[in-house]
């Protein structure tokens, strides 16, 4: 398979690279200058020569505040970027997975979000992301739309990144959000399931997050624990922590759908990224 990855320099598009090539694809990573997304002549060109057999779209705004004072930005990347790579893939016959978020729903649920569940976003970022999926669906093409949450690993922005550098500063004490309850998803096991979407050419909405389910706190106190680091970890609530974009409280995210990969529980996901991170810095 000829595999075409989208914002091929980000933390997830890392992985997938690299799961892809280990399963013996054919991997194009264009750079982002020579393939903008937000151009639909740049992308008809470019598919028109690369001919992928699918595409796994990396390429995202991924600054949740930014986008309250950036919305329009944002939604160019976000929002009508996706449609035309839909469209674009649509000409050459490939496959589009569309990486989307938890941030499409409210936050209200008590049960964990599934496909059929109603979007509600309540931030800029989140409108931008259910822009997008509208987007890709409008485009026709049977594409797949993956929804992932809390997503870490190495490379990019995350929280269990932030308290190994807090620690390392010589915190012994963080405050940490626990009235947040989410799935934490490593990016590693992500990128496996994207590939496995690819391959099998997965059509429509499909959630796909860490198995389990923690607090941002609970995640803290893991990450201390499974590096001994003697670091104590203090509640927060979510108004003691405010933020431009509000957070959903309950970003629990489920599969309806039998189709759909499985991810190992979260726990799996924070040991393999923390040995990754152990290894990288030895070098």
């Amino acid at each position: 398979m000829r595999l075409l990855v989208t914002g091929a320099a980000g933390m997830c598009a890392r992985e997938v690279l690299g799961v892809a090539t280990a399963r013996g694809h054919e991997v194009l990573a264009p750079d982002e200058r020579d393939l903008d997304v937000c151009d639909r002549s740049v992308l008809a060109r470019a598919f028109a020569e690369l001919r992928p057999d699918a595409i796994v779209n990396c390429a995202a705004w991924t600054d949740v505040d930014g986008a309250e004072s950036s919305e329009d930005a944002a939604l160019a990347v976000n929002g009508v970027a996706p449609g035309l790579l839909a469209e674009a893939a649509n000409d050459c016959g490939a496959h589009l997975v569309h990486i989307s978020t938890d941030y499409v729903f409210d936050g209200s649920a008590k049960s964990p979000y599934v496909e059929s569940d109603l979007p509600n976003p309540q931030t800029a970022y989140g409108r931008t992301k259910l822009a997008g999926e509208r987007a890709v669906l409008g485009a026709g093409g049977g594409h797949a739309i993956v929804r992932t949450a809390w997503l870490f690993g190495v490379g990019g922005r995350n929280l269990v990144a932030t308290m190994l550098k807090l620690a390392s500063d010589g915190r012994d004490e963080v405050g940490v959000v626990a009235d947040q309850i989410g799935c934490p998803t490593y990016a590693g096991h992500l990128a496996r399931a994207l590939v496995d979407v690819a391959e099998l050419r997965l059509r429509g909405v499909m959630h796909v997050a860490g198995g389990g389910q923690c607090s941002w706190a609970e995640l803290a106190a893991a990450t201390f624990a499974a590096c001994d680091i003697d670091c104590r970890v203090r509640p927060l609530t979510t108004k003691e922590y405010p933020l431009p974009a509000p957070r959903p409280a309950w970003s629990v995210l489920a599969s309806e759908r039998p189709d759909v990969p499985r991810l190992p529980p979260w726990q799996d996901g924070l040991a393999t990224y923390l040995e990754q991170v152990r290894v990288e810095a030895s070098r």
